[in-house]
């Protein structure tokens, strides 16, 4: 029996050709694996990968200012750097006695590549840099630096030093794990071997700190010796003189007195003890936790990353599962341990929640369509949708995508959309088999799937044109929803090619196996809801007074619901915050403030946190950084290693145990901690996981002048403007507070005139006081290098005991350095900044309470800026969008979150004019009319009427993804228009009267447009609650709903209209 004739369409044909053979099922089958192969082999991740190339580059310039390092360094250096091809940005750092720069490529840019061209920049211009620079250190930094698993140990008698060998130890043994990247271990003190020189005792035995420090490095020496021969043997000859332990090293001759050896042992206090570093890691578990007790405990952070594209799950559990192994050993049997961070495990729990939410839309849709179309429909759908999903997830697959939550929403949002292939497919096939039950089931099914083909080839390609340009959003938020258009583009292909080739197969054989009755009454397939549209219909067609009331009111509805947005009803925000499991407490205390007074102030705020419920754990890191995050990775947070800079990572209890979000804990926390921290002088930041791109901060304005004092002035007021405006915390500045500096003037021609050279006076102070790693001791059994360091002893460190420093003179005459020096007290340089070869300032702020969002802070800030230019006489240009270009320009900046926000609704704003213009160039083609196509596309704005008063209601941000479910939902009502308007094209072909077929269209395909719409909305719901895609949800179900109940009037009115004007002007 033949399926096909000449008149068979594309879809027709495809259906025939597969309707009846057994290579359909095994095509199901294989489709299914594919996707479960895909699964297993997808590496898994909670956010996805960001390729943002970033090169921290250290140039070291000993003893200049930081004006000097300005004019010597950053302005070469940074115009060099510029000159690199896709570089984005340049940030500059001057400090006294050296210079940083962070170079950052566009988004997207290859690794590798970039690498290859700043090192060659760097190493091709070493020969411009200044006598006396160093060679610049140049370290790559990537989101795959940033650590998937950090493990805090610590042991029951507080021994800092062999809880770090135990964890140096258990690091060794960790790295030998394959897709391990880097580790890294923060606090604890490494063995050391310390030399506390006495001054006393040196100018006793006529002996200098760098006269002993030489004599300790020559002394520690091994060479080989050459061979002797005996025999017919040879003899391996080596000379030893290696340090080995604390005796070895306190017996070094250093000097002879009175013809007797002096001992290294009499002239300083050597001890066998830890590195001096000034920083310190506490461990506290909550208030609650039995093992602490609450109170903080020495503690080592061992963090883990992983290498690119390996599967963060595996890597941890893998870890996690040798390091059970290892503690089981008796060196570690006083060791112990906690997981304070686990991305692997959040990633799979993740992916494993989206992937049964994913189960849950298919589940549901499938039994809403055997609810509203039966049961044997609802078999088909079950069958189309995981083999639709499957084949999606193979294409993530061959991309080189990872299973994250962006991917996963993708499928979960797109299942409500690609469900409507099968189900117009279906339905038709069904209407056609209950309309004519005589004909054959393959013959019916054919010529069903023939009737809604074109049109449904038309609407999968107008869906496709309005999600695809999304992949085109540029800055850091493209990376992030570049799953989206692509994984829901492909399964729109892969859907219509399921709802030609399986849908037909599939339910042609139930309907021949297991025929439905019919009745007089289904053949009819009329219902109260059919007959009151029918009603309704027949007056807007006969009554014209009726149809301009009709379109007035919707008018009107549309301009109040857009007038939602000014009347601030509405707001707009980037992204919502997620329930994340942590957050970060960063404290800034008065610069030069002491460990001590650090460790006051941060164990201090700590007592408060671990009150809290919803706290699980806390690390405090003293004078070092904590583990960071790809936020902390942006703001550069590993570099903060001083004394008066602290961290706090809070760790809360599984998201199941507690009612409140991780920002609502946060903001909740905010202002007791800056009570406490006040009392210290403490500037507080709570540093929440960003739900999107990590930036500098919320809210970042960027002061730009060439005068450093105007800069730092402009700084302080605007600081003062921030701290009187609502909503507006943890404010603060990289213009730092003011440092006291104690400077020590070499007398020259002094030091000259005795043979002293200024070098060895400045050595000596530099050794006296800041210490220096002389020597290696050759310890075995230890992990780590065991340094021999040489320094004052701590009560030594002060002025008194470094001029009490004896030199010899080349007479042999001993000479204080206090009479070689001349001190002066001064301050310490401020750093000075520059963005991308401009001189600027920053100042920063978070933004919370009512507005979340910083683009109504900006907003009300702009008058306040102008105000501030009237009162001081300063011109000041502001920019919102671009950097200043006029150099020496008093200019400020509006960045942080406004900068990303402002990229991804104008990229989206873009993509959606392209969108409009893709589907209408379409329509053109596909119906010959250029007014057409704007009748189909009218419901686009009626989307509005949903989208709008939802998020007023729930009170919830408009945001990027809001967005993306805006412009998704405007391909599916394009595509119910695209049918309905098709359908009566085809009836006005088949006799039926333009006012009929109008009709007729909308009380046809009433039902499958309706079981669309709720396909949408139970496909969406079950992200509804996901703090971030609630938006996109949102916009998805309320802006369907109300464009599919819209357009089943308007569409077919305006049509009519139009087609009946037309009709005149022809009989004219």
């Amino acid at each position: 029996m033949n399926l096909i004739n000449e008149k068979t369409g594309i879809a027709g044909r495809i259906a025939g050709a597969f309707i009846k053979t057994r290579l359909t099922p095994l095509l199901v089958i294989a489709a299914l694996l594919l996707g479960v192969i895909a699964v297993v082999n997808l590496p898994r991740e909670e956010e996805p990968q960001i390729s943002v190339p970033m090169f921290d580059i250290f140039v070291p310039f000993p003893g200049a200012s930081a004006k000097e390092v300005e004019d010597r360094l950053i302005t070469l250096g940074e115009r060099k750097l510029w000159e690199i091809s896709d570089v984005e940005y340049v940030y500059s750092t001057a400090e006294a006695n050296g210079a940083m720069f962070i170079v950052r490529f566009k988004v997207g840019t290859n690794m590798e590549e970039a690498m290859t061209r700043v090192f060659t920049k760097v190493s091709s211009n070493k020969d411009l840099m200044p006598a006396g620079a160093m060679d610049p250190i140049v370290k790559a930094r990537s989101i795959d630096d940033v650590p998937i698993l950090a493990l805090t140990f610590w042991n029951q008698d507080g021994d800092i030093r062999s809880l770090r060998k135990a964890v140096a130890s258990i690091q060794q043994d960790i790295t030998s794990i394959s897709n391990i990247s880097e580790t890294h271990i923060i606090g604890g003190h490494r063995r050391q071997f310390n030399v506390h020189v006495i001054p006393e005792r040196m100018s006793e035995y006529r002996l200098g700190v760098l006269q002993i420090a030489g004599t300790i490095a020559s002394t520690n020496t091994r060479l080989p010796a050459g061979h002797y021969t005996k025999g017919n043997n040879i003899i391996k000859v080596e000379t030893d003189s290696f340090i080995k332990n604390a005796q070895d090293l306190a017996k070094t001759v250093v000097g002879v007195s009175n013809g007797r050896p002096v001992l290294l042992g009499d002239v300083a206090k050597v001890s066998d003890s830890v590195d001096e570093r000034e920083q310190n890691v506490y461990m506290i578990d909550s208030a609650s936790g039995s093992l602490l007790k609450s109170k903080p405990v020495n503690a080592v952070t061992l963090t883990v990353a992983k290498r690119k594209g390996a599967n963060a799950t595996v890597v941890s559990n893998e870890i996690l599962k040798r390091l059970q192994i290892m503690v089981h050993n008796p060196n570690y049997n006083k060791l112990h341990y906690k997981v304070t961070r686990n991305y692997g495990e959040t990633a799979k729990e993740k992916s494993n929640e989206l992937l049964y939410h994913m189960l849950l839309a298919t589940v549901s849709v499938t039994i809403l369509i055997g609810l509203l179309l039966g049961v044997r429909e609802a078999l088909v759908v079950l069958v189309a949708i995981p083999v639709t999903l499957a084949l999606t997830l193979l294409i993530y697959y061959l991309f080189g995508y990872t299973l994250n939550r962006i991917t996963l929403f993708a499928l979960i949002f797109s299942i409500g959309i690609l469900v409507d292939d099968a189900i117009v497919v279906v339905e038709n096939i069904h209407r056609h088999f209950i309309k004519d039950p005589s004909k054959s089931v393959w013959n019916s099914s054919v010529k069903a799937v023939d009737e809604v083909g074109n049109p449904t080839i038309l609407a999968t390609l107008t869906v496709i044109a309005a999600i695809l340009p999304m992949a085109f959003v540029g800055g850091l938020m493209g990376p992030y929803m570049m799953p989206i258009p692509v994984g829901a583009s492909f399964a729109m292909i892969f859907s219509l090619a399921v709802a030609f080739i399986v849908s037909p197969w599939m339910f042609s054989h139930i309907l021949d196996f297991w025929k439905p009755k019919i009745t007089d009454h289904a053949k009819k397939s009329s219902s109260w809801a059919i007959c009151a549209y029918r009603g309704f219909m027949q007056s807007l067609m006969t009554n014209r007074k009726a149809r301009i009331w009709y379109f007035a009111v919707l008018g009107a509805v549309i301009i109040g619901v857009v007038a939602l947005i000014p009347l601030k009803a509405v707001r707009m925000k980037m992204l919502p915050f997620d329930n994340k499991s942590e957050f970060q407490v960063i404290i800034n205390m008065p610069e030069g403030s002491s460990l001590e007074n650090t460790k006051n102030a941060t164990l201090e705020i700590a007592d408060y946190l671990k009150t809290l419920s919803e706290v699980k754990n806390i690390q405090c890191y003293v004078g070092t950084s904590g583990p960071y995050n790809f936020n902390g990775l942006v703001r550069h947070y590993f570099l903060r290693n001083r004394s008066d800079q602290a961290d706090i990572q809070v760790n809360l209890v599984h998201a199941s145990e507690r009612s409140k979000q991780s920002h609502e804990i946060a903001k909740a926390v905010r202002s007791p901690i800056e009570v406490i921290g006040a009392k210290f002088g403490a500037r507080i930041h709570v540093a929440e996981v960003p739900p999107g791109p990590p930036v500098l901060s919320t809210l970042v304005i960027e002061i730009y002048d060439q005068d450093s004092a105007k800069l730092e002035y402009l700084s302080s007021e605007i600081i003062k403007m921030l701290k009187e405006t609502e909503d507006v915390v943890d404010i603060d500045s990289y213009v730092p507070r003011v440092q006291p500096l104690e400077i020590l003037h070499v007398d020259r021609q002094k030091a000259a005139l005795n043979g002293i050279s200024s070098f060895d006076i400045a050595a000596t102070i530099s050794t006296a006081v800041n210490g220096a790693d002389i020597a290696l001791a050759h310890v075995e059994g230890e992990p780590e290098p065991v340094n021999i360091n040489l320094r004052l002893a701590p009560d030594r460190r002060n002025q008194a005991s470094v001029s009490s420093i004896n030199m010899a003179a080349q007479n042999g005459q001993l000479l204080r350095l206090g009479s070689m020096t001349r001190i002066e007290s001064s301050k310490l340089d401020l750093p000075i900044y520059h963005k991308n070869m401009q001189k600027t300032a920053y100042v920063i702020a978070e933004v919370a309470g009512k507005s979340e969002s910083p683009v109504y802070v900006i907003m009300g800030l702009r008058s306040k800026i102008d105000k501030l230019a009237e009162k001081t006489g300063i011109p000041i240009q502001q920019y919102f969008t671009r950097q200043p270009n006029v150099p020496g320009q008093t200019a400020i900046k509006w960045d942080g979150e406004w900068q990303v926000t402002y990229e991804v609704f104008r990229d989206m704003g873009i993509a959606f004019a392209i969108v409009m213009i893709l589907i209408y160039l379409i329509l053109v083609a596909w119906f010959e009319s250029f007014l057409i196509p704007l009748i189909i596309m009218i419901p686009i704005p009626l989307t509005l009427v949903g989208i709008l008063p939802a998020h007023a209601i729930s009170r919830s941000f408009f945001t990027a993804t809001s967005m993306i479910g805006f412009i998704a939902g405007a391909g599916i009502v394009v595509r119910n228009s695209i049918i309905l308007v098709d359908f009566i094209q085809l009836r006005m072909k088949e006799g039926m009267s333009l006012k009929e077929a109008a009709i007729e269209a909308g009380a046809v395909r009433f039902k499958p447009m309706f079981l669309t719409a709720m396909a949408v909305v139970v496909g969406a719901g079950v992200i509804l609650f996901d703090p971030i895609f609630q938006g996109l949800a949102l916009s998805l179900i309320t802006g369907e709903v109300a464009a599919t109940l819209l357009s089943l009037t308007t569409v077919p009115v305006l049509y009519y209209v139009l087609k009946r004007r037309e009709h005149e002007k022809n009989k004219i």
